[in-house]
């Protein structure tokens, strides 16, 4: 994803109208990694700007994915998120934390995938589901329990 100065360069060029709010929504995504959703993202936006909305994260991400400059991706667990690296790449996921993580699959492009019947799949989306290194070394607080999402 741009910088926040050339997103904002960007949305007037498509005749967006620049807000304190958006502007700050692009400095929150600037070489953010944790592929939040729009409810974390809404509730750091109201932690520094108290009268923003929830309709306006949504719209104004929205309007960075039809610009190309994040994707909505769905992990398979949890609400949608967003993610502001648009390079070819897939996704970890923990199954305890929820933590998202980027991965680089060499050849992903090549798979051999039995089972298309027709379908046209033009883009691998790879989701690993584990637990993340911090969570292995943590001990649960019932050990007997099956581990829960936090």
């Amino acid at each position: 994803m741009r910088t926040p100065a050339e997103l904002t360069d960007a949305f007037r060029k498509q005749g967006f109208k620049i807000t304190p709010q958006r502007q700050l929504l692009f400095r929150l995504l600037d070489g953010n990694a944790t592929h939040p959703t729009a409810e974390a993202l809404y509730n750091r936006a109201c932690s520094e700007m108290p009268g923003i909305s929830l309709r306006t994260v949504y719209q104004t991400l929205n309007d960075l994915a039809a610009m190309g400059e994040l994707r909505h991706v769905s992990v398979g667990c949890g609400p949608g998120r967003f993610d502001p690296n648009t390079d070819d790449h897939h996704h970890v996921v923990c199954d305890r934390c929820g933590t998202v993580r980027d991965v680089y699959v060499d050849g992903a492009n090549q798979l051999a995938i039995e089972g298309l019947d027709g379908f046209d799949a033009v883009t691998p989306s790879i989701v690993f589901h584990g637990e993340c290194a911090d969570c292995a070394l943590s001990v649960p607080t019932n050990p007997n329990s099956p581990k829960e999402h936090q």
